[in-house]
């Protein structure tokens, strides 16, 4: 068998790529909810302020899940308290 710390170092590095890709989904969400908010406009000028407090909100809260993600990343990558157990 190989090194077991090289075999957590990989399993930390596509952990690592895993957590941010949901940085890139986070990412196609919001350019779609910026697309129907625009397209709800457009139906419904009247709607404008209600339209634009829910995308906002739902943009923050898709943010959110990036930011925890990427850090998530950074974690693994950088300060993974699981490499220490393999010996």
């Amino acid at each position: 068998m190989q090194d077991p710390m090289a075999f957590a170092v990989a399993v930390a590095h596509i952990a690592a790529v895993i957590a941010l890709l949901n940085g890139i989904l986070t990412t196609l969400g919001q350019g779609r909810v910026a697309s129907a908010a625009v397209e709800g406009i457009a139906r419904q000028p009247e709607a404008k302020g209600s339209i634009t407090t829910s995308m906002i909100i739902g943009c923050a809260f898709a943010e959110t899940s990036g930011v925890y993600g990427l850090v998530i990343a950074i974690i693994i990558l950088f300060a993974n308290p699981l490499l220490g157990m393999v010996g």
